[in-house]
């Protein structure tokens, strides 16, 4: 015997299994919950950053006598001291690119690829860093003081640093320059403004190298 329709119902329009069929059909509020949580970290989630470090350039070889150069910890600047790789904007601004990061941080960068481009330079010469697994003392001393390395709204790399050459054995024998070196972008993509900031570093890496020769 069919269900009588519910109570208020127009008896001409009702189904038998009308309720049921609506409440298969129509999500629960615990169901809608669910729901939004299972597809929470996919909206969530970021894409993996990308990961640069510079390389050494190859320049001039420079003969000397057999020294050991020991280059000391490159000093940068508290702004570009963060993973993220840094660019000029309009006038004081500063742009980081978020997922554009370095591999390690830029003073180590800095300081390895710097003693890679001297020993090319110096073939004569070894060169140790302070923070590297070989402990020795120079006979020559190098400290290099990062003041800017970025590039502007042109693509153009610029980096000043203050560079102090030292012999071990006369304290007194000292140089001290402020190198400049400017190198284009072949592009505006990171690669490319990776490549000219390795080159600008092949630069101060040819200053130091004539430095310690002279």
């Amino acid at each position: 015997m069919p269900r009588p329709p519910p109570r208020g119902a127009d008896p001409r329009t009702h189904r038998p299994g009308d309720r049921a069929v609506r409440g298969a059909r129509t999500p629960g509020r615990r169901g809608l919950a669910l729901l939004g949580l299972a597809l929470l970290p996919a909206a969530c989630a970021s894409p993996e950053p990308s990961l640069y470090r510079l390389l050494p350039a190859p320049g001039p070889v420079r003969r000397t006598r057999p020294l050991t150069v020991e280059l000391r910890q490159v000093s940068v600047p508290g702004y570009l001291d963060r993973p993220e790789i840094i660019r000029a904007g309009e006038g004081a601004r500063l742009r980081s690119l978020g997922n554009e990061r370095w591999a390690e941080p830029l003073g180590d960068l800095l300081g390895s690829v710097l003693a890679e481009n001297l020993a090319l330079r110096l073939p004569d010469a070894t060169v140790v860093t302070e923070g590297g697994a070989l402990r020795a003392e120079g006979d020559v001393v190098v400290e290099v003081d990062v003041q800017r390395f970025e590039a502007g709204s042109a693509n153009v790399v610029e980096l000043v640093a203050q560079v102090s050459v030292r012999s071990r054995a006369d304290r007194e024998r000292r140089t001290t320059r402020v190198v400049r070196a400017r190198r284009a972008a072949t592009g505006p993509d990171t690669p490319a403004l990776v490549g000219a900031m390795s080159a600008a570093l092949g630069e101060v890496a040819e200053a130091v190298a004539s430095m310690v020769r002279g």
